[in-house]
């Protein structure tokens, strides 16, 4: 193994040093993929990578997601500035998704075909604050007694993006600038069984909402709660960042959120996700009539149709 590997005190990640990441050979790869599935999240000091080569490695892992039809390569600005250099205003798009993501999520559940893998770098960075946190869902499975696994085993919650910013505050408007999220509300199971290591998992998040079989109230509480116990030492870690590091992690089992900061300052992080698997991120879509392309006639009918 030609890199150094130093777990983090929690239940998931570590970090990997005395490595290039621009000229990995394939043993010390497959040597790196197996920690990646070990920890869920692998930090890398110091790697200065840019677009390019972030994109390359990001290769590694599948297939780039393509987030706005304006994206240029593998990777995309994650930040509060504009073209002009200037921060972005609460009123404004930018700033409203920025400030959403400070809920912890999953990565694309609220599209057809969820992410796998993603992977941040920093560039820009305020003085303080904007740290990036992530919360282990294998640990908060394994922590749940029997009855509750049982009771958690073979429901399903439906996911979109309007859902969540709504209950952050905003309205969003479908202009399929962040996601492919006019294309209706998944249906995913809230207990998900990773697909290469076999281990379960909580997968839920802030997009999660309408469990089946429950009403409306009963499922906001189990969701929150749920939500609430999982995220909770020592299955989270928070990463302070620096200029150069990047940061890589699996979206199939492990949650993430933003922490705040003063937006009077550029944070700027740039950003790959990883297509899923179809086999295994692939949900089942129904109609969400807050999508601008809604409509009854063409979408499959959702069985929470009468309360959407």
């Amino acid at each position: 193994m030609n890199f150094t590997i130093t777990p983090i005190d929690a239940t998931l990640g570590a970090t990997i040093t005395d490595i290039d990441l621009t000229s990995l050979e394939e043993a010390t790869w497959q040597a790196l993929y197996a920690e990646f599935l070990e920890y869920g999240m692998l930090v890398f000091p110091g790697q200065n990578l840019d677009d390019d080569q972030q994109g390359k490695f990001a290769a590694r892992f599948g297939i780039p997601e393509q987030l706005n039809p304006k994206q240029k390569g593998a990777t995309v600005a994650i930040s509060n500035t504009k073209p002009d250099g200037s921060v972005t205003k609460p009123h404004e798009y930018q700033y409203q998704i920025l400030k959403g993501n400070e809920g912890w999520h999953t990565d694309s559940t609220y599209m057809p075909l969820a992410s796998k893998v993603a992977m941040l770098a920093a560039r820009v960075l305020p003085p303080e604050g904007g740290e990036t946190e992530f919360a282990d869902m294998r640990a908060a499975w394994d922590a749940l007694d029997e009855a509750t696994q049982n009771k958690l085993e073979g429901l399903s919650a439906f996911h979109s993006l309007y859902y969540s910013q709504e209950k952050a505050g905003y309205q969003h408007k479908t202009d399929n600038l962040y996601g492919l999220h006019d294309k209706g509300a998944p249906l995913r199971p809230i207990i998900k069984q990773h697909p290469e290591t076999g281990r379960k998992s909580i997968y839920t998040g802030r997009h999660a909402y309408g469990i089946l079989g429950m009403d409306p109230e009963a499922s906001e509480t189990l969701l929150t709660e749920l939500l609430t116990q999982a995220c909770q030492p020592p299955r989270v870690y928070r990463h302070t960042w620096q200029v150069g590091d990047i940061v890589v992690w699996d979206n199939r089992c492990l949650m993430h959120r933003a922490c705040p900061f003063d937006e009077s300052y550029p944070r700027v992080l740039r950003g790959t996700r990883i297509a899923g698997d179809p086999e295994s991120e692939l949900a089942p879509t129904y109609a969400d009539e807050r999508a601008s392309g809604f409509s009854p006639s063409t979408s499959n009918t959702s069985p929470l149709a009468a309360s959407h």
